[in-house]
């Protein structure tokens, strides 16, 4: 399936020069002069390459199909994670850097999306929203707009994001794996 360049998202499989890429991070660009751009840093799934490309809005890309099965992952064994089939209860050791920055919102007995290729996994995908819990918050500053300042808060996970000033530690939130920022009070 094609798509245009400005429509990639973390996450996405794309073929692009001859090889399966994982994109990793995206970052939508318009500069003053000239048209808008879209920087992806993509990693090679077949050879472990990274690298970054701008994609302009005329540009096409193909999205890659590939095959998926519900998996649940049951811990981690060394620099390897140990997921389960969840139709036949096979178990299948995956490479720990195959997330990349969501692994740090994985978590004991999660349902999971592995995505095949030519019957191999080469991703795992998350849900796109998780609940935790923050375990560290800053005092809010007197004088900020409530509108639009945030606060860098702790995840239980140990990852740093920013929420709004209402919230404090030991509060249960949802948070956007994919993005890393706050949605909503669980």
């Amino acid at each position: 399936m094609k798509i245009s360049g400005v429509d990639i998202r973390p996450g996405n499989i794309i073929e692009y020069e001859k090889g399966i890429w994982k994109v990793a991070k995206i970052q939508h660009t318009q500069p003053g002069k000239g048209g808008a751009y879209m920087q992806v840093e993509m990693k090679n799934l077949q050879d472990g390459r990274k690298t970054n490309v701008r994609f302009r809005s005329a540009d096409t890309v193909e999205k890659v199909r590939l095959d998926t099965q519900d998996y649940q992952f049951l811990y981690e064994d060394g620099d390897m994670l140990v997921f389960m089939d969840t139709t036949n209860y096979e178990q299948i050791n995956l490479p720990n850097d195959l997330l990349g920055d969501a692994r740090a919102f994985l978590q004991d007995g999660m349902q999971v999306m592995l995505e095949l290729w030519e019957e191999k996994p080469i991703s795992v995908q998350l849900p796109q929203q998780i609940e935790a819990e923050i375990t560290e918050a800053d005092a809010v500053v007197k004088g900020q707009t409530a509108s639009s300042s945030y606060k860098p808060a702790v995840l239980d996970n140990g990852v740093r994001i920013m929420v709004p000033p209402h919230i404090e530690s030991g509060t249960r939130i949802i948070v956007d794996v994919y993005e890393q920022t706050y949605v909503g009070k669980a």
